[in-house]
């Protein structure tokens, strides 16, 4: 059978004009979590993952023990052991970036993963000699009690990761955007390791890399990061095997532009679930997979920070009366399906979409830098089109379509 082949006319302002119908759609916020239906149990018989989840107008609340389903320790030096937290966390569903004084990223629980685990920042609570000036880094101090999840129980029971949570999903796949694997508690997502090159578009993926620099130029601890000379009572150690540099929260300094990320360790982007862009944090790792600071969060969080999830007592909300519970765990196409040919090519490339694929298809072609260079809305199942690369120069291109649940990346190499 032959295919009828539809010549697509590109051009930029085309995929701004998509908009998908978020309000026929329920937020990320609400349907990203890892939902315990069947009442499983995880470390201790307590119960798993996100129990339960409930949304009105304004937030969500999410249940959970702070236990994930997969299993976890031992814990090598740590004598605390695991317990239900009986936390019911508060996100809202229409963050706003904080135009004010920034809101401190402070111990305990400062977001949750999507499995209902607390998210903590990279201290370990303490500081050298505790006179609060040289904070120590806990990857540094104890990391050797992490489990092979990279978690660990604290003091009060509570489970958590400090980094990357590499059992929650898969951080060695450079292939795909992250998915969204929690959310701090100013309300935007928390993704995991890799991004869009491009953040304004849906181009090449990359790990993202934060923008704290470690300064290798220090020996004596004296000088805080923003220059500070702090007193003699209050320097650090020397740097030395003992005390290397890296063990202290202030051994970094924030770079503007040094990397993908901002000082808050996070981006406005485009998203696969937020195609029309949102301020999103990144968990980071070196290309060994191993965690980089600040891991999480920076210092302070980008959107304004709700009362109810920080502080002592913190995390035990209660919903309000008018909430709805969300229950079900919608079906999702995981994949575009798009055969394309001829590959390379030398002027028209043309490709078919299988018709299990999604509807309304968005995407663009993108040069190896990240830059669109056609874009495409509305592209449907059962179809054929065509991308004119006549007036491109030879090199590699990516193919990008993407739905509200499903993407498809292809390389296309053009030659003379």
């Amino acid at each position: 059978m032959k295919l009828k082949i539809n010549k697509i006319v590109f051009s930029a302002s085309l995929l701004l004009a998509c908009i998908f119908s978020v309000s026929a759609q329920l937020s990320p916020a609400i349907t990203s979590w890892v939902l315990n239906l069947t009442n499983a149990t995880g470390y201790g018989g307590i119960p798993s993952n996100v129990t339960v989840v409930q949304y009105d107008t304004a937030n969500v609340y999410v249940s959970c023990a702070s236990i994930p389903g997969y299993s976890i320790g031992p814990w090598t030096g740590d004598p605390n052991i695991p317990s239900n937290q009986d936390f019911v966390f508060k996100i809202t569903l229409h963050p706003q970036k904080n135009t004010a004084a920034k809101t401190t990223v402070g111990l305990g629980p400062v977001g949750v993963w999507s499995n209902g685990v607390a998210i903590y920042n990279a201290s370990d609570g303490m500081s050298y000699n505790n006179d609060g000036t040289w904070h120590r880094n806990a990857y540094y101090f104890e990391g050797s009690s992490f489990d092979d999840c990279l978690g660990h129980p604290d003091q009060s029971g509570c489970y958590h990761h400090h980094v990357n949570p590499k059992c929650l999903y898969n951080s060695a796949d450079s292939t795909q955007h992250s998915p969204i694997i929690g959310y701090s508690f100013d309300g935007y997502p928390v993704y995991g390791a890799y991004g869009y090159s491009n953040p304004n578009a849906a181009g090449a993926v990359r790990r993202m890399k934060p923008s704290y620099q470690l300064r290798t130029t220090m020996v004596n601890r004296d000088t805080l990061p923003n220059g500070t000379v702090v007193s003699v009572a209050n320097e650090g150690p020397v740097v030395s095997s003992s005390y290397p540099l890296g063990d202290f929260m202030e051994d970094y300094k924030y770079i503007a532009g040094s990397g993908d990320l901002d000082t808050n360790n996070g981006r406005w982007c485009v998203t696969p679930e937020y195609p029309l862009g949102t301020y999103a944090y990144f968990v980071t790792i070196d290309s060994a997979l191993t965690p980089v600071y600040p891991y999480t969060f920076g210092l302070t969080y980008y959107g304004v920070v709700q009362s109810g999830n920080t502080g002592p007592g913190s995390g035990h909300n209660t919903p309000g009366d008018s909430t709805t519970v969300y229950t079900s765990v919608p079906t999702i196409n995981k994949q575009i399906t798009v055969s394309l040919e001829p590959n390379p090519v030398t002027d028209y490339a043309y490709f078919y979409i299988d018709p299990s694929s999604d509807n309304n298809i968005v995407g663009g072609l993108y040069d190896v830098t990240g830059k669109m260079v056609k874009s495409f809305r509305n592209l449907q199942p059962s179809m054929s089109y065509s991308i004119d690369f006549t007036s491109l120069p030879a090199g590699v291109y990516l193919l990008r379509l993407q739905t509200s649940n499903a993407s498809f990346t292809k390389k296309i190499v053009k030659v003379q």
